[in-house]
């Protein structure tokens, strides 16, 4: 008998798949920055009231000035906790505007003045 040749099979081999080469990202031109318009209703002069007219002044001002003196008078006067620094410390005058507290969040603040402006 004719031996037959025993070949075996080998699996095919598999064609290493090269890793796809990255293409560097060309960084993109930057557009000039558009300037934004500012809100016209947030510009729009706001009357503060007697009580916190004491504080800011009694001139019609936009809401930003408002808190922006607000936030003048506080550090001023360093009402601003020291261990928690949201917190504000009211004085007999801030007392008045934030409704008898004592200490109010910066963002109770914000709710508590706005019922003094008209």
């Amino acid at each position: 008998m004719a031996k037959k040749a025993a070949t075996k099979s080998k699996p095919a081999a598999k064609k290493a798949a090269k890793p796809a080469a990255k293409k560097a990202a060309k960084p993109a031109a930057k557009k000039p920055a558009a300037k934004r318009k500012p809100n016209p209703a947030l510009m729009k002069p706001v009357q503060p009231d007697a009580i916190l007219g004491v504080v800011v002044g009694s001139k019609p001002a936009p809401r930003g000035q408002i808190t922006k003196k607000l936030w003048d008078y506080i550090k001023k006067n360093g009402l601003q906790d020291a261990k928690n620094r949201r917190n504000i410390n009211a004085d007999d005058a801030l007392k008045a505007v934030f409704g008898g507290k004592k200490t109010v969040t910066m963002f109770e603040m914000t709710k508590l003045v706005s019922k003094h402006i008209s």
